[in-house]
């Protein structure tokens, strides 16, 4: 699965990373200074040993200073990924500031700056985020162009060269952490995924046909049951029911743990689409559910394995109507894209799906439906990518679902026509 930011594992490295951050923070802030007050006079023989009283004087390392608590509590908080946002703000508008007090109306020749700020810019690939990589470069160029206008000061020119070349540097940094960073992430996630496939293959091999077997019994002795005594009991239509479902999963299981040889001939998706709704339309009627259907043929013949393909869209059909126990409209809306892939969307108007679970759908054993076991998604989306194809899905929570199915075409018809069907 997807690993969210609120994670506790992702909290404790972000909050070790910005710890490091604020120990160079003020290392290099109060050395720099001491050196600047404290040692330099000595061999120059030129200006007051000791701080300087001018802008904010003695409150200026003070507000600095008081940034540490505030720090301390979004530590305690969990919230350690606004820290170094609050450091970069706050000093920025501290140090423009005090500049803009000590310099304007004097005619000293404008010369602050600490040389922490070079620490913003060439520290921010390591915490690995473009946003804050872009806010500390405009906050520090954007901070002596600022002074530089107000002060009308050129000495301002050579901070920003110095600031835009760190940049450029930090820059190719973290587009090489980030692009690490995303190997190693896939590398893993495809390790899991092959992980997973295998102990649910190793269970389907083991438990798949013993299961199927005595289910096949059940179902028989139920049904005959049913016929002999029709009316002493209400509850054979669910044990019916609750069978096939059963047999449903293992079908699924058998499929993710037995590879299948696909056949693939020419097909119309026309005729796979009309097997679909047939299959589907007496569980649509009977929740409400209206599915309108839009071609756009004659629709050249795609390679395929139309049982597999009846199969994919049977489990989104199925979704989608039972994401709107209430009634609704579903939308199948099937057309060629440039004339290479054969596009087939089916939009509903149920609940949705929650953003941060749409990237986790068709991981094994996932599912946002109460009695579901993410497998249907799972196998669909094996079967597309079987077929060279991609299922995309656009969701959001309360808004309905959208999922779109793309498949390479065998041809391209030239003639278009709109077909509007309801069922």
């Amino acid at each position: 699965m997807i690993v969210s930011p609120t994670s506790p594992r992702l909290i404790t490295e972000e909050t070790k990373t910005i710890k490091f951050f604020l120990a160079l923070f003020y290392i290099f802030f109060f050395a720099y200074d001491f050196f600047n007050y404290f040692i330099m006079p000595i061999y120059t023989k030129k200006g007051v040993i000791g701080l300087s009283n001018e802008g904010f004087g003695f409150w200026y390392h003070i507000a600095i200073l008081g940034l540490l608590p505030i720090a301390l509590y979004f530590f305690k908080k969990e919230n350690p990924y606004i820290v170094k946002y609050i450091y970069l703000y706050s000093y920025t508008g501290i140090e423009t500031i005090n500049s803009l007090i000590i310099y304007f109306g004097s005619d000293k020749p404008y010369g602050s700056g600490n040389i922490v700020e070079l620490l913003f810019v060439f520290f921010s690939p390591i915490f690995v985020n473009k946003k804050y990589f872009w806010t500390a470069s405009i906050c520090m160029v954007g901070k002596y162009a600022i002074i530089g206008s107000i002060l009308q000061e050129s000495n301002v020119l050579l901070p920003i060269l110095t600031f835009f070349i760190l940049s450029v540097i930090a820059y190719f940094l973290l587009t090489r952490f980030t692009s690490y960073i995303n190997s190693l992430t896939s590398a893993h996630l495809e390790l899991r995924q092959k992980e997973k496939l295998a102990v649910i293959g190793q269970m389907a091999a083991g438990l798949g046909h013993e299961i199927r077997n005595p289910l096949s019994s059940l179902k028989g002795f139920t049904q005959l049951q049913q016929e002999r005594y029709p009316n002493t009991n209400e509850f054979y239509p669910i044990m019916i029911q609750e069978i096939d479902r059963i047999n449903s999963i293992v079908n699924d299981l058998m499929y993710l743990g037995k590879p299948k040889e696909i056949k693939f001939v020419k097909a119309n998706i026309e005729e796979i689409i009309a097997y679909t709704l047939s299959i589907t339309q007496q569980q649509a009627e009977s929740q409400g559910v209206t599915i309108e259907t839009l071609m756009e043929g004659p629709l050249p013949p795609i390679d395929c394995d139309p049982q597999q393909l009846k199969q994919v869209f049977i489990n989104l059909l199925k979704n989608a109507i039972e994401s709107m126990p209430e009634g609704g409209k579903i939308k199948v809306d099937i057309k060629v894209l440039k004339g290479r892939k054969m596009s087939i969307s089916i939009e509903d108007e149920g609940y949705g799906i929650a953003e941060e679970n749409i990237l986790n759908l068709g991981e094994p054993f996932f599912t946002t439906k109460k009695d579901g076991t993410g497998l249907g998604l799972m196998v669909s989306n094996q079967i597309i990518l079987d077929h060279k194809g991609e299922i995309k899905i656009e969701s959001s929570y309360g808004n309905g679902t959208r999922v779109k199915v793309t498949l390479p075409i065998s041809q391209m018809n030239e003639n278009n026509s709109t077909i509007i069907q309801k069922s």
